[in-house]
Order: C-alpha cells, then structure tokens, then sequence
C-alpha cells in the first residue's frame, strides 16, 4: 500500500475581525475611506485619546505593520508589529507630542479585490504647521471580502538625510486643485 500525502489544512480565510470593535461604518466602504481613516484614527494632540477600537478595525485579524529602520553600516531591517503592538509602542509618544499625520500624495493600484497604495505621507505636531517633522511613504495593501475593504499590510519608509522622496511620489499641480 502507497502512503498517503498528509491532508493539507484548509487556508485560513479572514473576513472581519474576531473581536468585536467599534468602527465608523463608512470606515471600509471604499479604498479611500479606509486610508483616510488610517491617517485619521492616529492623529491627534499631545494627550489626546486615540480611538483605538477604530484602528482595530481597519485591519484584518493578522495583519502586518512594518517600519524600514537604519541599522549599523548602511544596513536596514524591517520591524514587524501586530496592531497592538504599534497602538502600545506609540501610546507615549502620543501622550507627549503633537501627531498629525496626513497623506499629501497618492499612486494606487488595483486587480479585483486587491488594492496597493502608495501613501505620501507627512508629519506634523499641530494640525496646521507649515513644515512637517518628518515626511516619508505609506505601502497600503488591502482587500475587500465582499462587503468592505481592510488592510491587509502596511510598511512605511521615513526620510532621511540619504534618502528623499522623488518627485513621481510628491503632490503635482493636478493634486493641487
């Protein structure tokens, strides 16, 4: 008698949450409102509550959040995070600063229920400062169940002294007007 292949285990589909989370209903109702609730739900005053049920509840159960960090002698790493993790690393840093994210560009693309944006971002301490603290570019993947969209991943990638945002990924005259 031949062996038998071990049965594979079924693929592990996602389509809402397990727990339940307070989230706004337009939050998922289009790629747009889900990236603008990104920037939204992590913006604030020093010491301002941020609402983080609705942070929860922009992402799929397991999703990703990664930031490309310098390391030693020109290296990089990628730090992965859960959604939680990202909500109790920067619950000080919220709690001390000003944090005003806002996108200032955008390049999408889009294959059925796949969606990856290109998200420019800046940062700022107070909601109408004319000089952002920090400037860099938001990788956004998401997907859509059948009812509404979520992230799925997001990576980030700051500015730095060796490495500036080109021009394709900075506002043009048409995102102007």
């Amino acid at each position: 008698q031949t062996p038998q292949a071990p049965a594979q285990p079924p693929a592990q589909v996602h389509t809402a949450p397990a727990q339940p989370v307070t989230a706004r209903e337009a939050d998922g109702a289009s790629v747009d409102s889900t990236v603008a609730a990104l920037y939204e739900v992590i913006s604030g005053p020093a010491g301002a509550p941020r609402n983080w049920n609705r942070m929860r509840a922009l992402f799929v159960p397991d999703a990703k959040l990664s930031m490309i960090v310098p390391q030693n002698h020109g290296a990089f790493a990628l730090r992965p995070m859960t959604v939680e993790d990202y909500i109790s690393r920067n619950m000080s840093t919220f709690s001390a600063n000003g944090f005003y994210e806002r996108e200032i560009a955008r390049r999408t693309e889009t294959f059925g229920q796949l969606v990856h944006v290109f998200s420019t971002y800046e940062l700022l301490r107070a909601p109408h400062d004319t000089k952002p603290f920090l400037r860099g570019i938001n990788s956004i993947q998401l997907v859509h169940d059948g009812k509404r969209w979520w992230i799925a991943n997001l990576i980030w990638r700051a500015e730095d002294a060796n490495l500036t945002l080109p021009e394709r990924y900075l506002p043009n005259e048409e995102d102007a007007r």
